[in-house]
């Protein structure tokens, strides 16, 4: 990993990315969305990889926060945006997927892992809440990649927004 993670308290690099809601394939700015609200960030491996599908199902549970106007959910892989479109149609992902293809996102938010099954560029297993001042309110990284973040943490953290 390049830099530390960022921890709760630190700004939030702003950033824009290329990716899709399953439908068409845009650049979606960080700064635009956290002037709406509170933001969540979900850092994963792959799309098609089995751990990935179940951590996408347990971003299924990012569905819930697409139900607050005011909160935006991103999940952000190394991923394309064109195996973003297929994996979202697939499993009927209802937020945006966001292709970090360089890993220069994941490397600011100190989440680049060190390689995945020979892979070299991948993002690690992260969950970030940034605020409308683009401040880090809530920060998880996982320390094996079938783990999952404490949901209801979150929760809480998007409440006391």
């Amino acid at each position: 990993m390049g830099a530390g993670m960022l921890t709760e308290g630190d700004a939030a690099p702003d950033f824009v990315l290329p990716g899709t809601d399953g439908d068409e394939l845009r650049e979606y700015m960080l700064a635009e969305h956290t002037r709406e609200g509170p933001v969540v960030l979900a850092f994963y491996l792959f799309d098609f990889h089995p751990t990935c599908t179940d951590e996408l199902c347990s971003l299924g549970d990012l569905a819930w926060f697409t139900l607050d106007s005011d909160v935006t959910a991103f999940g952000i892989s190394t991923d394309s945006a064109f195996s973003h479109q297929a994996f979202a149609r697939e499993h009927g992902i209802e937020f945006p997927l966001l292709s970090d293809d360089s890993g220069a996102v994941s490397d600011r938010y100190g989440v680049l892992s060190d390689g995945y099954e020979s892979h070299r560029i991948v993002s690690e297993r992260a969950v970030f809440v940034v605020d409308e001042a683009t401040t880090v309110r809530y920060a998880w990284v996982a320390d094996d990649p079938r783990s999952h973040p404490d949901w209801d943490e979150v929760r809480a953290v998007l409440d006391a927004l």
